[in-house]
């Protein structure tokens, strides 16, 4: 018998955890009653009532697993390391707020037994703030126009990945993963699958500008070399473009020389645009370091403060990967 996973990352989620449990179990059991399943949580340091409801859940139902990270170790690192962790023959991965619709894992199941490897929800549209899916679908097309690899619009993470892909990511060993690059990047031929984006379910979203700017970023950083070629571009165009001016200037000046007065303004407004171009390409610049640094260092991608259900005291057999890293 085949073994689905499915798992949920979480973060605060005291008011969705319960409730997106029962909906993924009662659409495993009632939809796809032919395969085992584990249900996996793994919480991001919740600091509400999240983690005493899952083990609660955990008790009543040794198919439902947790992991707790001993601290928040970010939207990417978390779900990766969940996905390492699994047991099934292949994982889906959804949201604990229901944005992800769970009707959709019947759909990822029935392409998976069409010999897809990877399947991914792709949104066509989103009942969420229509000024923020404005602003990602500009996002998604500059990056996908920016990028060296193909990026896929409105692919959030959420789908299925059959375990030949989980092997790939356990031996990237990349301790800055974003999932969305490296499914573009480096995954098997996938099927895309359309839905629309449903409201939260409950609960504040966890996703202000700076977790979106750190997304933003560590795409750019990762897959594109914009930054810097327009930083070199910019730098000599400038250049180019200064000396013309002081040629120019010299030129009047000596033709002219008592009816030109060069004047300090000129001088100073040159200063200011190299000034704000030189310390904003200094920021690109410092984030694509940031990113090297980060994957230098070599830190684990999460630390576990405890798991529940797994090995001996769950259903089948025990998780693979490292406890910590």
């Amino acid at each position: 018998m085949k073994k689905i996973s499915v798992l949920i990352p979480c973060y605060n989620e005291e008011e969705n955890v319960e409730a997106i449990s029962q909906a993924v179990v009662e659409t495993l059991t009632r939809d796809l009653p032919r395969y085992d399943y584990e249900l996996v949580f793994i919480d991001n340091d919740s600091r509400d009532n999240t983690r005493p409801i899952l083990r609660r859940l955990c008790r009543e139902n040794p198919r439902i697993r947790a992991i707790f990270n001993a601290r928040n170790f970010g939207q990417f690192n978390s779900p990766y390391y969940g996905m390492l962790q699994v047991t099934g023959d292949c994982v889906i991965e959804m949201v604990a707020d229901f944005q992800d619709p769970v009707d959709m894992i019947p759909k990822y199941v029935a392409a998976w037994e069409e010999g897809y490897k990877i399947v991914i929800g792709i949104k066509t549209s989103s009942r969420e703030n229509p000024v923020m899916y404005w602003l990602r679908s500009c996002y998604y097309k500059l990056i996908k126009k920016l990028s060296d690899v193909e990026q896929i619009e409105h692919f959030t993470g959420s789908g299925l990945y059959d375990r030949d892909f989980i092997e790939v990511l356990r031996k990237l060993d990349d301790p800055t993963p974003f999932l969305r690059g490296i499914v573009a990047e480096l995954g098997y031929h996938r099927k895309e699958i359309p839905y629309e984006q449903p409201k939260r379910r409950a609960g504040k979203t966890h996703n202000n500008f700076y977790r979106l700017y750190d997304a933003a970023m560590l795409s750019v950083t990762s897959y594109t070399k914009v930054g810097l070629r327009f930083a070199t571009f910019l730098g000599g165009l400038s250049c180019g473009i200064s000396l013309l001016v002081a040629l120019v200037y010299l030129v009047m000046k000596l033709i002219w020389w008592d009816r030109f007065p060069a004047g300090m303004a000129p001088m100073l407004i040159g200063m200011l645009f190299l000034g704000s171009v030189q310390i904003f390409f200094i920021g690109m610049v410092g984030e694509y370091i940031l990113s090297i640094n980060q994957r230098v260092m070599r830190r684990p991608l999460v630390i576990e403060e405890e798991r529940i259900n797994f090995g001996e005291a769950g259903t089948g057999r025990e998780a693979e990967g490292p406890i910590s890293g």
